[in-house]
């Protein structure tokens, strides 16, 4: 059993690394795909807001689909879909391929971020410690290996089919393989009566109202973390006056920051508790915004995107695990609702930092994210650590479902 879970960490760990890498690709090359297909200015918001859309959409049918399949077995088929999507928006020549490519990507990511973290959470639980951190390190990685590979094929002038095309010869394959390995945990067993009465609503209203506190803390980390990756430059060249180089140095830091604060998260998260590493992770991450708004110069403004890096990085992998937590009887569903509030984060906080900026100034706009997180510590009660789930001392026998036997076609 212990050979069965390394390996089912190991694969899924791999699919973070996987989708971190593939999503950084992506957004990294924006302005290449604009010229690519000759997007306009004016256009290119309604493709960049279909994406996230869309992977709402796809997470919400990943919630229903998890009721007659397995998670594992839905992660094994969306990520390479994903991985193709990709191809596909580098491959095209034409609008209507690249909305074509945007869809099934959008739709496939929906469904991967949502059935990730529910094995996640699954394979938590059954080792009765903290390793969710752990997967979204793994994850950040990606980013930075992906962002690394689209600086290097915009240095070298390559076309963004040259750019993704091996990269997803490499991914794709070893996604697959690995998948044989995926551990689909206790969520798994949920009773058909269990999942009958989830269907007919019977707890809906429950579900929702315990589940609200936490939709409103992955909201606030992701209005959060789509502030630093979208206004970072901007804000260190209009506002702290930096050159264009050094403009680019922030959101790498906040990158590097946030796969050390995960790496070493779970180790925090063992020995002071969820609660305690939340509340720290908000406190330092406010402090990082204001420094930011205050700072008088751009070093001292990297200094607070260095510290929201390590603040922010704690509160997404620590929510869906205060989900799991929650609802150990139906935590996929749980996931997967959860999992929509990264969405409207995503689609809420890059245009609320930009319309504040422009119509007040960017440094006041920095301060509406940092009292958002701030609201974290109202609810981080939510995230405390029921002895009898799991936890030192207090771990019970735990059954896992081998995704290898269940993934056979």
């Amino acid at each position: 059993m212990t050979d069965v879970l390394r390996r089912g960490r190991a694969s899924l760990a791999f699919s973070f690394f996987a989708q971190g890498v593939a999503f950084a690709l992506l957004v990294t090359r924006i302005p290449a795909v604009q010229d690519r297909y000759g997007v306009s200015d004016a256009l290119l918001p309604a493709f960049l807001a279909a994406v996230p859309v869309l992977a709402g959409v796809g997470s919400v049918v990943t919630e229903r689909l998890v009721r007659r399949v397995r998670p594992s077995r839905v992660l094994r088929w969306s990520q390479p879909v994903v991985l193709l999507a990709l191809l596909g928006v580098g491959a095209g020549d034409r609008m209507a391929a690249l909305a074509v490519a945007l869809a099934a990507f959008g739709l496939a990511v929906g469904a991967l971020d949502a059935s990730m973290n529910m094995l996640g959470v699954s394979l938590q639980r059954t080792y009765g410690r903290s390793i969710m951190l752990g997967f979204h390190a793994v994850y950040s990685l990606g980013g930075i290996v992906g962002a690394s590979l689209a600086w290097a094929g915009a240095h070298g002038e390559l076309a963004l089919w040259v750019s993704y095309l091996p990269v997803v010869l490499v991914l794709l394959p070893a996604a697959l393989v690995g998948s044989r390995w995926y551990v689909d945990g206790e969520s798994a067993r949920t009773s058909r009566t269990a999942r009958t009465a989830q269907t007919a609503g019977e707890s809906g209203p429950v579900v929702f109202k315990l589940l609200l506190p936490l939709c409103l803390v992955m909201t606030f980390a992701y209005i959060g973390d789509s502030t630093v990756s979208n206004w970072s430059a901007k804000y260190l060249q209009d506002v702290l006056g930096s050159s264009e180089q050094l403009a680019t140095v922030p959101y790498n830091v906040y990158m590097v920051t946030t796969l050390l604060g995960r790496a070493i998260g779970d180790v925090g998260v063992r020995r002071l508790g969820a609660v305690t590493v939340v509340r720290v992770g908000a406190l330092v991450a406010a402090l990082g915004f204001a420094v930011v708004a205050g700072a008088p110069g751009p070093w001292v403004g990297m200094l607070g995107f260095t510290l929201l890096g390590l603040g922010l990085c704690v509160l997404v992998p620590q929510t869906f695990a205060a989900a799991g937590r929650l609802f150990p009887g139906a935590s996929d569903t749980a996931v997967a609702r959860l999992n929509v509030f990264n969405y409207v984060g995503f689609l809420i906080g890059s245009p609320l930092v930009g319309a504040l900026g422009d119509t007040w100034n960017y440094r006041g706009a920095m301060l509406v994210p940092m009292v958002l997180v701030l609201l974290t510590l109202v609810y981080a009660r939510s995230f405390k650590t029921e002895p009898d789930r799991y936890g030192g001392g207090h771990e019970r026998s735990r059954t896992a479902d081998v995704g290898r036997g269940g993934n056979r076609l």
